[in-house]
């Protein structure tokens, strides 16, 4: 189980630590990849080694530790017991279960209640994972649900390069830096500036007589920040999720299981988005109580549901759902359909729908009651 937004550049070695740990998961143990800390990192949490196992490099686990403060990060650094926490681990699919029902039962029981509830597109290749099973799933890390009571749990003290990109700063120690310590991605300009990292997705930025800073522009939001306070950007979405953001839930670019959509302006009273349908996938027959839309294809074929009608709008032709209307967007090509909508009304949030069938299993139980 290898989190996404790791870096190793090492393989080779990976790969070593890979077959031995899945030599020891073969007998029955939950290994976990340690990390031999090259510094003392108040990011990571950190895990004490335990007793030697026989006929491997493993050791066992003692104590999971929450990201320190730096004085004892230093001391986790000094004594040599201590290794960073991956989140890395190999088992066999038995082990697993067989510990989350000894040690999290609830947790099990609603990931089974979520798989059972999820659906597959047509080819089975895309699976959506039931948004409401999942959401009544216990909030908890797989390291207090399982790892920290389970007797199995085996460490392998790995030295291959690692890193989690877990912070801004992270991405930056990646890249190579100028005569001043800057780094940029995407379009920049650094006067009198050091030691700071400029990132853009779409735009140029400039940086001026600055030091030590984060700048990060992307089509959801501007961050600007000291590069020592790079793991406080958590605190930002604390307070996003506090105030029922929008920006906290979603991105400018959601992915649904028939493509994406991405929200390229909005104002009172209006949102225009840009729409991709994969070749092949259909949204659900649904509706809206608040909101009209207006269609423009600017590639591919759609055919559109409207209440009783069924018709194709080709590339450069456009067509117009009402308040109210009952509809369906379809891709029947081969190629991808992008469409261009713009939306109308006094209420343009995303929960403004009622689904009456889907092939997903999105659509809403006895939605003419609503």
């Amino acid at each position: 189980m290898l989190p996404a937004d790791h870096l190793i550049p090492d393989e080779a070695a990976f790969q070593q630590a890979a077959r031995e740990a899945a030599r020891l998961a073969g007998a029955g143990s939950i290994v976990l990849f340690g990390i031999q800390p090259t510094a003392p990192e108040t990011g990571f949490g950190y895990i004490e080694l335990g007793e030697p196992v026989p006929a491997s490099d493993a050791r066992g686990a003692r104590r999971f530790v929450e990201k320190p403060d730096a004085l004892r990060a230093a001391q986790y650094l000094e004594s040599g017991d201590f290794v960073w926490n991956s989140g890395m681990f190999c088992f066999g699919a038995r082990t697993i279960l067989a510990a989350l029902e000894a040690h999290a039962p609830d947790v099990l029981a609603s990931a089974r209640e979520a798989w059972a509830a999820s659906a597959a597109d047509a080819g089975g290749e895309r699976v959506a994972i039931d948004a409401g099973a999942f959401a009544r799933c216990r909030d908890v890390s797989i390291d207090y649900a399982v790892m920290e009571h389970a007797n199995e749990v085996v460490v392998l003290p790995s030295s291959f390069a690692w890193s989690d990109i877990g912070s801004w700063k992270a991405v930056a120690e990646q890249l190579p830096a100028d005569a001043r310590g800057n780094t940029s991605l995407g379009e920049a300009i650094l006067v009198d500036a050091r030691n700071t990292h400029v990132q853009s997705d779409d735009r140029l930025i400039a940086a001026v007589g600055v030091d030590n800073l984060l700048v990060i522009d992307t089509p959801d939001a501007l961050l600007v920040a000291s590069k020592d306070a790079s793991q406080q950007v958590k605190e930002v979405v604390s307070r996003l999720k506090a105030r029922n953001h929008e920006a906290a839930r979603l991105h400018r670019t959601v992915e649904r299981p028939w493509g994406t959509y991405t929200v390229l302006l909005e104002g009172p009273r209006y949102k225009i988005k840009r729409i991709v349908v994969h070749p092949g996938q259909t949204l659900s027959l649904q509706m809206h109580h608040h909101r009209s839309e207006h269609w423009i294809v600017v590639s591919g074929t759609a055919r559109v549901t409207c209440d009783e009608s069924n018709f194709l709008v080709a590339a450069n032709e456009s067509t117009y759902i009402p308040i109210g209307g009952r509809h369906r967007l379809e891709n029947p090509g081969v190629v991808p359909l992008v469409m261009i909508e713009v939306q109308c009304g006094d209420y343009l949030g995303e929960d403004d729908i009622v689904r009456f069938s889907d092939i997903y299993g999105r659509a809403d139980p006895a939605p003419e009651a609503r």
